[in-house]
């Protein structure tokens, strides 16, 4: 099986044209779904295991929903025209105190869901002036429109989505 890059090794080429976004939208609207689909296939006792000091399956959702809070603050810092958006923790102290492993799935996937959906909400709203409006990212040191915030943030969705897939296949081989 191939290994899957680790996210802040990844680089992103933001050369697609504004006219995506709707797509992109799409993907990001979706996630929970996608999200609640996968969940349900699996017990608790695969959904909160840890391997190796990585999250559970359910840490991994519960950190997409800690995220939201982050892309939204990032909408209002393209739409007050700074200069670098807000920087992520990259320690992910949020996803590590929040215990998601404690609450049932139910309610994790149902949080992610009501954060994603009042920020596809906000992104809605948005006109093809607003989403092209530019700052840099904290850590990739680079400019980004508000568009290519919102692919980045589906491909890190999908970089979890692809993390709880995996976790669960290894986990399912040793029942």
């Amino acid at each position: 099986m191939i290994t899957q890059t680790n996210w802040i090794d990844r680089t992103f080429n933001f050369d697609f044209p504004a006219g995506l976004f709707p797509c992109i939208l799409e993907r990001v609207r979706g996630t929970p779904s996608r999200v609640k689909e996968m969940v349900q296939r699996y017990p608790r006792n695969i959904r909160t295991v840890r391997m190796n000091d990585g999250w559970s399956i359910q840490e991994h959702v519960g950190h997409l929903y800690d995220l939201d809070e982050l892309h939204e603050g990032r909408i209002d810092d393209f739409l007050s025209g700074v200069q670098i958006l807000r920087a992520a923790d990259m320690t992910n102290r949020k996803t590590y105190q929040a215990n998601h492993n404690a609450n049932s799935i139910e309610a994790v996937v149902h949080s992610f869901k009501v954060a994603r959906a009042r920020f596809v909400q906000r992104l809605e709203t948005l006109d093809d002036q607003q989403i092209t409006l530019t700052a840099e990212h904290p850590r990739l040191k680079r400019p980004m429109r508000l568009v290519d915030m919102v692919f980045f943030v589906a491909e890190h969705d999908d970089h979890h989505l692809a993390r709880m897939s995996a976790l669960a296949r290894v986990l399912q081989q040793r029942q």
